[in-house]
């Protein structure tokens, strides 16, 4: 369809036919997201309640296919954990800046590259990436709302400077892939955590347990505190669970997207927000699904 056809086509959304207007709202909603300009141009120029409320529910759902379609595709490729939490971030953004936080975390990575060099050991590069994202950048766990959604969101964490123990280790991620640190997330209950990775040891996994291949552990929630295997064993006792070998080791981009989905079906169900809960499942049985 052209933009009139189009035009003419939206003008039948006031009709006081519900069928007709099903089969409207089916008909805009197979021309994809191109046609979300013109809806939106036709909202602005309608005086009926009724119609703008309808346009606002098409443009909604085109957004949230092209979201489901862009999942769909990071999965096939999902070596960039960036990007997967850019998806989820709109969400509830749609119009988010994927330039401006690019921008953002860039900005951290060189105040962090002015101070780190390759004389340093892992530990040392660690406490330089800790002063840098949490006494210069000021970056800390929001335990006052540890469950609000916005602890979920990428942007809302770069603007606030808070987040949750998984968006905080996945900026924490982000930062160490950029400056090249073997620096990974680890898939343990009830909390998220990081793993730095003996870069030496990384061709001998095939021959070794890959246990060894940790160096220590990071807890970014806790300002980047390292510590070892043993608090491991004493987190796990304590929440009197296994001790699997999953929540020692490091997890897949896959897995740490899809736990990020559902921290935020579980904040939307704290408040009541069941189309976004839906939504937000819809999300993630596209991760799930082989």
């Amino acid at each position: 369809m052209n933009e009139n056809e189009v035009k003419a086509l939206i003008s039948l959304l006031d009709d006081d036919d519900n069928e007709v207007v099903t089969i409207v709202e089916t008909q805009i909603l197979n021309l994809g997201r191109a046609v979300i300009p013109v809806l939106e141009d036709a909202w602005s120029q309608s005086f009926d309640p009724l119609k703008q409320q309808r346009i606002i529910s098409i443009i909604h759902k085109l957004q949230h296919d092209d979201l489901l379609s862009s999942l769909e595709e990071w999965k096939k490729n999902p070596d960039d954990l960036l990007e997967g939490a850019i998806i989820v971030a709109r969400h509830q953004y749609p119009d988010l800046e994927e330039d401006k936080i690019q921008s953002q975390i860039n900005q951290i990575k060189r105040d962090i590259w002015l101070e780190i060099n390759d004389n340093l050991t892992a530990y040392e590069k660690v406490k330089v990436i800790n002063r840098v994202l949490f006494d210069m950048h000021q970056f800390k766990g929001n335990t006052a709302n540890y469950h609000l959604p916005g602890n979920s969101y990428i942007n809302i964490v770069l603007e606030t400077k808070k987040g949750n123990p998984l968006l905080l280790s996945l900026l924490y991620i982000q930062l160490a892939k950029q400056l090249d640190l073997p620096i990974y997330g680890v898939n343990l209950p009830e909390h998220f955590i990081l793993a730095y990775v003996d870069e030496m040891n990384i061709l001998r996994e095939a021959f070794n347990d890959s246990s060894t291949r940790i160096l220590f552990y990071i807890n970014p929630f806790s300002r980047g505190v390292v510590f070892g295997r043993s608090e491991i064993d004493q987190f796990l006792d304590k929440l009197k669970m296994e001790h699997e070998k999953a929540y020692y080791e490091p997890c897949s981009n896959i897995d740490m997207i899809s736990r990020l989905i559902r921290n935020l079906i579980f904040s939307y169900q704290k408040i009541g927000d069941t189309e976004k809960e839906n939504e937000l499942e819809e999300m993630l049985k596209v991760l799930s699904t082989k």
